[in-house]
């Protein structure tokens, strides 16, 4: 009997092996939230339609267990980054800072290193931030992969963007999860290095004009999907890619998602119900912000 019972556990490790493998069904430590066909960080959808195939080289489908991404092979930065946080995901993980290239990427195409920003005038700039990942070593590591970066003017990320990622975690800390998608828009951004409008880092890099990021928060729960309504509140903003854009504080460039839609050619949040959709889109976020933050 014992013997049926050890063949049988063997034979159906072996047949689930291949989907626990699988990072749409392996979803690391941070969450238990997703279903068997969706990743959980992306699961208000799909906004570029990105797939996996290397064909779509600058619409380039990643998922992994800590964010999901649309990597430009051509710009050699993501087109958008979208995750989910919670506080399960926030722990006493330190900032692991091994800033790397990307070895998921396709062999033959460009993999952007550490290096490549070196003297620059602009930051290796988070999408995911690191502050999001620390629960764990491996998800914490993950961030500092150079798929997640963008070079982003120090005083974006080091002030305005800094503020904003620091307000959605306290959101978290207030008995909240949120769903977040973030990326970029244009070319050419004014760094710390010269006053002129920078287009290319010297390895080929864009560097973007804008930076956009839309947050939607949800009380923590289940199923969540069902429990976003037209009175859910999603904060989109969208701000300059500029040493200047510290000089008002990231609730000053709230916009509607609907904007950046329209700027970006995305459709975001399209597994939410279009006529909810219709009405979070069109709004803009007034909730009232603490000035310091």
């Amino acid at each position: 009997m014992k013997n049926r019972i050890l063949s049988f556990s063997i034979a159906l490790a072996i047949t689930l092996l291949p989907f626990l493998s699988n990072p749409v069904f392996c979803q690391s430590h941070h969450s238990a939230k997703a279903t068997s066909t969706t990743n959980v960080n992306m699961a208000l959808g799909n906004p570029s339609n990105a797939t996996t195939s290397t064909v779509n080289a600058n619409n380039y489908l990643m998922q992994k267990p800590q964010y999901c991404l649309s990597y430009n092979n051509k710009n050699h930065i993501p087109n958008w980054v979208s995750w989910h946080v919670q506080t399960s995901d926030i722990g006493p993980v330190d900032r692991k800072n091994d800033f790397r290239p990307d070895d998921l990427l396709p062999a033959n195409w460009y993999h952007v290193s550490s290096t490549d920003y070196i003297r620059s005038g602009f930051d290796r700039g988070h999408q995911c931030p690191s502050a999001d990942r620390t629960s764990y070593e491996e998800n914490n590591s993950a961030t500092f992969l150079m798929t997640n970066m963008i070079p982003q003017a120090p005083n974006n990320n080091r002030i305005t963007w800094m503020h904003l990622e620091s307000y959605c975690r306290s959101l978290v800390f207030q008995g909240n999860e949120l769903y977040i998608i973030c990326g970029v828009y244009g070319q050419g951004g004014i760094g710390s290095a010269k006053p002129d409008i920078v287009r290319t880092l010297q390895s080929g890099v864009t560097v973007p004009a804008q930076t956009w990021k839309i947050i939607v928060v949800l009380p923590s729960g289940e199923n969540d999907l069902s429990r976003i309504t037209t009175q859910t509140r999603v904060i989109a903003v969208l701000m300059p890619n500029t040493q200047d854009c510290s000089k008002h504080p990231w609730q000053n460039y709230r916009v509607s998602v609907d904007s950046i839609e329209h700027l970006s050619g995305f459709n975001f949040l399209s597994n939410i119900p279009e006529n909810i959709q219709k009405v979070i889109e069109s709004k803009v976020d007034n909730t009232p912000v603490n000035k310091q933050i």
